[in-house]
């Protein structure tokens, strides 16, 4: 159905297709290892949501990130065996961010997969009971199964603030820092 006259126009990722599967994919198993008790929040504030994605899609800053935090810890493995990323993130204001965020956070709420909150100007996203299922089905598969325990491990040792992971982040790669804003990461 193609869109009314009348809606918003969401911005499209820098590639100029809309986000894909597997970028959605992604995310709810990343948003659902956050959302696992009741007692959890989710995944508070999109910078935080940004972060953590950003550790889950570079594999490497990932690892070099625990050698120093957690020496010794079994990172398990890698979940983009192929080494590639779909689309690279870019540095904006706090660090890594990907335009597709709007987009990716829209879809996967239109499909009742996640269910952002809004809360003194911070949004919660946490995955509803259609959202797990969807989740555990894909950590069942083969190929999102790595996917899904380094979600765990973030989850396990890297649930900061927004505002402290983008500091580690900002210690940890200098390179960052340095890079021009839309500079591809």
């Amino acid at each position: 159905m193609p869109p009314s006259n009348t809606a918003p126009t969401l911005p499209l990722p820098a590639s100029g297709r809309p986000p894909s599967a597997d970028a959605q994919a992604r995310l709810l198993l990343l948003i659902d290892a956050f959302s696992e008790t009741k007692a959890s929040k989710g995944i508070e504030g999109r910078m935080k949501l940004a972060k953590l994605d950003f550790l889950l899609r570079y594999p490497d800053r990932f690892n070099k990130l625990m050698a120093t935090r957690r020496p010794g810890t079994d990172t398990g493995e890698d979940p983009w065996l192929t080494g590639t990323i779909e689309q690279s993130m870019i540095r904006y204001r706090y660090g890594p961010w990907d335009p597709a965020y709007y987009s990716l956070l829209g879809a996967l709420t239109g499909k009742g997969l996640i269910e952002p909150k809004h809360e003194d100007a911070i949004a919660t996203y946490r995955t509803t009971p259609a959202g797990h299922q969807v989740a555990r089905a894909l950590a069942d598969s083969e190929s999102w199964r790595p996917v899904r325990d380094r979600a765990v491990l973030l989850r396990r040792h890297f649930d900061l603030t927004g505002t402290t992971l983008k500091d580690l982040i900002y210690q940890s790669f200098p390179d960052i820092v340095e890079a021009d804003w839309g500079a591809q990461l």
